[in-house]
């Protein structure tokens, strides 16, 4: 009799836990158990990880039912990999972000977390503004770049100069979901992304097709939706910083900039941007020789299948991102022995969630590239790339977690050198010497990729079992 109570008791604190993650109580969460403060932030951050992915796929979903499907997917892809560099400097920020934040919430010094967090905005908004101006002059020049043909860049020049010139909602969109991350309000950086594509969802179809007196407007159409639904996101992100909490008490007098602040804060996130940014620049160059080496088709597959598969493995990002906080609250309040469990309870969360993705891309591969592509060859590379990638995803989780906590806690020149070797010095000439002197094509570019993350994640644990990154102060 009492097993039944018992198993009805834990049914009922797993849905009150879930309940709490969803509405975002505030919690200490360097006291309560590590699995439930797991729970608690990975849940909100793995659903707005999804989400993220979210407006990438809703966009390569309608654009791959265009009459010129291959060259609008091509477009997308192709502008999205140059959008990663704008990912990489909001991403790093955000970083240095939760770091400063999750430690000074830590400390419980609430003021200097707000401020370090307005000071990351202002310098976020400053390099945007910088971006939106290249982007806009230079649309059709980095779409030839990256191994567009002339006709190809010619018809993706709007659709570059709407996604690079509203680059601001993209950093501010990662940047300040950081901040609320840091101070473990992980449910509003969820709202604010299931608020965005939610907006998104609804006006792409609207817009590239048409209703009504709406002319179908094509890819731009794609671009205003995201960008729309983007700026609306930042908008409520803005409300909730505006309204305040008690974890985060923001004035608009803390954007005055302080040198100390600002020097602190770049300090963490200038490794962390070129991290982000060594990563990005190998997968534009992975997908440059995929285009060169199988064409149009080729470079239309493989972007289908990398977006399904960042799509994927969003959701151990989230839970990555849990682990980064709990590393920078626990470290702060002088927790060090708990933020170092929290860690490697996470990584074996993520390795159940990468085994899971594993086996669905090997049996349902050409079910998911299917939704997003009725053209057969572009498919077929796809689904190759899907399995090959796959077979690397149980220890890129691992990588991803061990990669997080050293960036909690503030020591991000390791994981930057750590890509640096891998993905510089290793990925990338290893997939060049695949494709081009086996010549395997795009068969060799992807089997450089899993390769390439179980280098990270070997090296990752190592240098992690050391516990130098213990020492970092912020």
């Amino acid at each position: 009799m009492t097993q039944p109570i018992e198993a009805k008791s834990r049914l009922s604190n797993f849905f009150n836990v879930l309940v709490q993650a969803f509405k975002g109580a505030e919690i200490d969460y360097t006291s309560i158990s590590i699995r439930k403060a797991i729970v608690l932030l990975a849940i909100p951050m793995m659903l707005e990880m999804i989400m993220e992915s979210v407006f990438v796929l809703v966009d390569l979903y309608f654009v791959g039912h265009l009459p010129n499907s291959a060259e609008a997917i091509q477009i997308v892809g192709l502008t999205e990999s140059v959008l990663t560099i704008i990912y990489s400097l909001a991403m790093g920020l955000g970083m240095a972000a939760t770091a400063v934040v999750a430690r000074r919430i830590g400390e419980k010094n609430t003021e200097a977390a707000s401020r370090a967090g307005m000071q990351t905005i202002a310098i976020a908004a400053t390099i945007a503004i910088v971006i939106s101006i290249i982007g806009l002059i230079f649309a059709k020049d980095i779409l030839l770049l990256m191994g567009a043909t002339e006709s190809t860049a010619t018809e993706g020049i709007t659709f570059v100069r709407i996604m690079m010139g509203t680059s601001i909602a993209i950093m501010l969109l990662f940047l300040i979901n950081g901040i609320f991350r840091g101070a473990g309000n992980a449910a509003i950086a969820m709202q604010s992304l299931f608020i965005a594509n939610i907006i998104n969802i609804t006006l792409c179809p609207i817009l590239i097709r048409g209703l009504g007196p709406i002319p179908a407007l094509g890819l731009t159409g794609a671009a205003l939706a995201t960008a729309i639904g983007r700026s609306t996101g930042v908008l409520y992100q803005i409300f909730h910083l505006a309204r305040g909490s008690n974890n985060l008490q923001m004035k608009l007098a803390y954007l005055k900039p302080q040198t100390a602040q600002i020097k602190a804060i770049v300090k963490i996130a200038a490794p962390a941007v070129f991290q982000f940014s060594i990563a990005s620049c190998s997968y534009i160059f992975l997908q440059e020789l995929v285009a060169t080496t199988a064409g149009e088709v080729g470079s239309a597959g493989f972007l289908t299948g990398l977006r399904l598969m960042m799509f994927f493995i969003l959701p151990a990002w989230g839970l990555s991102n849990a682990a980064a906080t709990l590393v920078g609250q626990n470290m702060g309040a002088g927790r060090m022995d708990r933020a170092e469990q929290s860690v490697l309870v996470t990584v074996k969360y993520a390795a159940i969630f990468m085994a899971v993705v594993t086996i669905l891309f090997l049996t349902c591969g050409h079910l998911f590239a299917s939704f997003f592509t009725e053209n057969q060859e572009v498919r077929k590379v796809a689904v190759e790339a899907l399995r090959i990638m796959s077979y690397g995803f149980v220890l890129y989780g691992v990588g991803m977690v061990l990669i997080s906590a050293f960036n909690g806690a503030g020591d991000t020149w390791t994981p930057t050198k750590i890509n640096v070797f891998v993905f510089w010095l290793f990925q990338i000439p290893l997939a060049y010497f695949l494709a081009k002197y086996l010549t395997m094509g795009p068969t060799g570019v992807f089997i450089a990729i899993p390769v390439a993350e179980i280098g990270i994640t070997i090296a990752a644990y190592f240098i992690f079992k050391k516990g130098n990154w213990k020492k970092i102060a912020v």
